[in-house]
């Protein structure tokens, strides 16, 4: 693609863009986009005006919190923690509504709005087994007075930001970082095969949901700092990244609680369905524009032509990764692999998903959020507002994005609930060994015991914070 092609292509996409704030403008989801409302919409006002959920389906079982937020969950010791740490949260106090209010207006400001200077970040590229290259950009500074600890050892917690699967790195993803610095994190960033900088040195790119790149990643974070707790947060299409890998490692993923802003959890259904025509536009141009410079290297495995003339994302994505010239499996096949919920079930990481009732890209929660995943599985939470668009959330500068605030405060709660969790099986061990030696050690000791239900009550040591 020219250099003038693609100037030009951007300018039309930032034009189509715009077209969102006309009123007459429709989209595949509801009605005319600057009109826009979800199914049952007028109902939900009302309801939200007596201080109900932002969503009716997810009102069954779901517990109300400020700000007309709701959290969707399966009862559980570790539900009420994290309960417990929203509803003291400043973040989610209701505020002055402003003209950031729209959905499409944040979800604008935080894709399409030049960055701020950001952090100082020290770039580090990892060469992968097949001798591929990812980078991670750690962040070093700026340096901030007063800094806070997050770990009881005195060591920073390491929180691994990954990105959307386009590869832009927005905004909110530099704010998190800047937030996670200063609240006495060690951010680092990570950056897929070709993506922001980072060389492609060999013609294969990370298919949506594979997470084995990320996998040797997550091994050379824990070599450098193997004593530092791991905290995990995605934006948007980079969730399905991290919710595979959570699924796939289980409980050997190394990682204490994890977060997913604006998720997309049916991810085959939205490339099929397709976004609003904007927005779908400028995604794939943005991947246009970053593959083109592999053009030739690519020529190898894919068919470019096909590639480039693609007029939607699942074009894109089955010319990329389905139609290959070495090794072309079916639609239904990469799928199969790459679906994020594919192994949901191995979870065994606390995941808090932040979304709007309003994202203009992801749809209305009722079609695209998975009610089923929150009410029967105790390691995913459903954070549901009612405004934020896509990644959005944002607030009057200079304050950062609200959902990054809880997203640290709900870390925090995590922590000091599992060091209260340690302390109580340690406690009970203690008492057991105790109670086991003056049971040896008496002459005459009686052999009626209490029963092991009584046990179970007197100590705690089966406890389990999913419960």
């Amino acid at each position: 693609m020219p250099p003038w092609g693609a100037a030009l292509a951007l300018i039309l996409a930032v034009l189509a863009l715009l077209r969102l704030l006309i009123p007459r403008l429709r989209g595949p989801w509801g009605r005319a986009v600057g009109e826009r409302t979800l199914p049952g919409a007028q109902d939900r006002d009302d309801d939200e005006a007596d201080g109900g959920g932002p969503a009716d389906q997810f009102s069954d079982r779901s517990e109300p919190l400020p700000g007309g937020c709701s959290l969707v969950c399966k009862p559980s010791a570790l539900a009420q923690c994290l309960l417990r740490a929203l509803r003291r949260s400043a973040a989610l106090e209701p505020g002055q509504r402003s003209w950031l209010s729209g959905p499409h207006l944040q979800t604008l400001c935080h894709f399409v709005l030049p960055v701020a200077p950001g952090p100082e970040l020290a770039r580090e590229y990892l060469q992968l087994a097949d001798d591929g290259l990812v980078a991670l950009d750690w962040v070093v500074g700026p340096c901030v007075r007063g800094r806070r600890i997050t770990s009881a050892g005195g060591l920073p917690a390491v929180l691994l930001v990954i990105p959307n699967a386009w590869g832009r790195l927005t905004r909110n993803v530099l704010g998190l970082c800047l937030l996670a610095l200063e609240r006495g994190y060690y951010p680092v960033i990570f950056h897929r095969r070709g993506h922001h900088g980072c060389p492609l040195v060999s013609p294969r790119l990370q298919p949506f949901g594979d997470p084995s790149d990320l996998k040797e990643a997550v091994t050379y974070i824990r070599f450098r700092h193997p004593a530092a707790p791991l905290f995990a947060v995605s934006e948007g299409s980079g969730s399905a990244l991290l919710l595979s890998y959570l699924g796939e490692c289980g409980s050997s993923s190394y990682v204490t609680g994890s977060a997913c802003i604006s998720p997309v959890l049916r991810c085959r259904e939205w490339f099929e369905t397709g976004l609003p025509w904007p927005y779908e536009q400028g995604f794939l141009l943005h991947q246009k524009i970053a593959l083109s410079r592999y053009a030739t290297a690519l020529e190898d495995t894919v068919d470019t032509s096909r590639l480039f003339r693609s007029r939607s994302l699942r074009e894109f994505e089955e010319a990329l990764f389905c139609h290959t010239k070495s090794f072309p499996i079916s639609w239904d096949t990469y799928w199969d692999r790459n679906d994020p919920l594919r192994d949901v079930d191995e979870a065994a990481v606390p995941v808090l998903c932040i979304c709007s009732a309003d994202d203009p890209v992801c749809g209305p929660p009722d079609h695209t959020l998975t009610t089923e995943l929150f009410h029967s599985n105790p390691y995913f939470f459903l954070l549901l507002s009612r405004h934020g668009g896509h990644c959005g959330f944002l607030r009057q500068e200079p304050l950062p994005a609200w959902s990054h605030e809880v997203i640290l405060e709900s870390f925090r709660a995590l922590t000091e609930f599992f060091r209260m969790e340690e302390r109580m099986k340690g406690l009970s061990r203690h008492r057991a060994s105790f109670l086991g030696g003056r049971r040896r050690g008496g002459a005459l000791q009686r052999r009626e015991v209490s029963s092991s239900s009584n046990l179970e009550e007197i100590f705690s040591w089966k406890r389990s914070y999913t419960r």
